[in-house]
């Protein structure tokens, strides 16, 4: 290999049943460099990564590791290939001591027993090294999330780790975690380390990173120094759009009074949660559609999650028909007429074993109870009519729900809300991994769904369909609602130029 490169991926393909993961997909690592691997979700990052450390078998191309052609069979394989990754939901062991996951699988024996003594003294050396004095005798759950992370660099190393892979490292990490971490990745940067940093946010990328990598639909977009690409231009690799320059557009503040309407059927004042969401203070009113953008980890989903009480709010105040609420879980969300289709269709949206009827009825025998259930009869009924109302193609109600497509599984999962009678009703990226058809399908529903008098939050990492389909667009940036578009001023233009103008305000764009 040539130019100082470890590592050079050519040509990756990766294939699921309906879904092509990764297309051709190129990607080169040098020595002593830290290159940023970025895309929205369903770019292909995590794909790339399980072809890389022998999670997934890639279907087509080659990897070149040290100049020699390698084929990866197991985590444990690329582990011993030097090849280590640390993922955001550090994979160790939290009831067990610092010390013990250091060296768990590999503890220095004596006479046939564990030295427990040389293993405190080395982990606390090893550790010394990232300036952590901490009691490594302690469990390692005790600590922050931030020294479990350490923690878990620090033994990729001690395995003689040459590629270390970082998943999202700072996704849990308040400013000066993230500022401990970037010191210390930019000390094995020094020490010659190669550094594979997966992350969705710009900002860190610009302050840490030598090059970056873009990914978008399982397609390689391009590899780009960082000091030679603007803010603005990698956003709109990110998104796939390209738009005029910042200094030849002003973006209209026209309509801002709506924002004080008190007619709103959902009205928050400041809420928010530490660590989730900086608090907010939004107005989703029926009969319209509120649009959610921001780049990935802007906080979409968090804002969501706290409206439905998944995660409950540590302050500000919310309001529902005018009527103060507190809303501590997704239960008493539900029972208040509140519905949400969430981001990961497959993992928290739809029942795979079960049928579209069953799925239906789902929220609504919830809202009942358990001890009032829905007869066959109604059960039927009820999918029926959402069935025909909403065009799902199904063979029948009692199709199994792994069976039908993305699109129709996605519409079982609106119906089901429909049939609890909801007021508000919260939608999460519900046209993401649907084909184009299915898509422009579901954009016409969220529509109607405001023109039977529902209040709306559509969220979506696509601008077009946000400008298409929305009343009034936020538009989230670092976790923080920091601009609201109205009326004529909502185009896929003025969306993306807010998302951006927060990237390069205090710097050069």
């Amino acid at each position: 290999m040539d130019n100082g490169e470890i590592l050079r991926l050519k040509g990756i393909t990766k294939g699921f049943p309906g879904v092509l993961a990764l297309s051709d997909v190129d990607f080169t690592l040098k020595q002593g460099e830290i290159h940023a691997l970025m895309g929205e979700n369903g770019a292909g990052k995590s794909t790339l990564i399980k072809v890389l450390t022998g999670v997934h078998k890639r279907d087509s191309g080659t990897i070149e590791y040290q100049g020699t052609s390698i084929d990866v069979h197991s985590p444990l394989h690329a582990q011993g290939l030097g090849i280590s990754t640390v993922y955001q939901e550090v994979n160790l062991v939290p009831n067990l001591s610092v010390a013990e996951n250091l060296f768990l699988g590999r503890q220095p024996m004596t006479m046939g027993r564990i030295a427990w003594k040389s293993i405190h003294d080395q982990a606390a050396e090893i550790l010394a090294r990232f300036d952590l004095a901490i009691d490594v005798r302690e469990n390692l759950g005790r600590f922050t999330v931030a020294i479990q992370q350490m923690v878990a660099i620090a033994r990729a190393l001690e395995l003689n780790a040459r590629i270390l892979i970082l998943d999202e490292p700072t996704s849990s990490l308040n400013i000066e975690e993230v500022g401990t971490l970037f010191q210390q990745m930019r000390r094995l940067k020094a020490d010659g380390q190669a550094i594979i940093f997966i992350t969705h946010f710009v900002d860190q990328v610009f302050q840490i990173s030598d090059r970056i990598t873009v990914l978008r639909n399982g397609r390689y977009i391009g590899t780009y120094e960082t000091e030679g690409i603007t803010k603005v231009d990698l956003i709109s690799k990110l998104l796939g759009r390209e738009y005029e320059k910042l200094s030849e557009l002003e973006v209209s503040r026209s309509g801002a009074e709506q924002a004080e309407d008190e007619t709103a059927f959902v009205r928050t004042e400041r809420l928010g949660r530490k660590g989730t969401i900086k608090p907010f203070s939004i107005r989703v009113r029926k009969g319209r559609v509120l649009g959610c953008a921001g780049l990935l980890g802007s906080g979409r989903t968090q804002l969501a999650s706290l409206l439905f009480g998944i995660e409950a709010a540590d302050g500000g105040r919310m309001y529902l028909g005018g009527r103060e609420v507190r809303i501590p879980n997704p239960r008493k969300a539900m029972r208040m007429g509140i519905g949400l289709s969430p981001e990961d269709r497959k993992e928290q949206g739809i029942v795979q074993e079960l049928t579209v009827r069953e799925n239906i009825i789902l929220a609504l025998q919830v809202r009942r109870g358990w001890f009032n259930n829905l007869s066959d009869r109604e059960q039927r009924e009820i999918a029926e009519r959402y069935i025909e109302a909403l065009d799902i193609k199904t063979p029948s109600a009692d199709q199994v729900m792994k069976n039908l497509s993305g699109g129709n599984q996605q519409k079982v999962i609106i119906a089901r809300w429909l049939a609890s009678n909801p007021q508000f009703l919260i939608l999460d990226e519900p046209t993401r991994g649907i084909d184009v058809g299915a898509k422009t399908e579901i954009q016409k529903l969220v529509v109607d769904l405001s023109n039977r008098n529902l209040a709306v939050l559509f969220i979506s990492s696509e601008i077009e369909e946000i400008a298409r389909c929305s009343s009034e667009v936020l538009v989230l940036h670092e976790r923080e609602v920091v601009e609201t578009l109205y009326g004529k001023d909502i185009n896929d233009q003025n969306i993306m130029n807010a998302i951006a103008v927060r990237h390069v305000e205090g710097g050069e764009p």
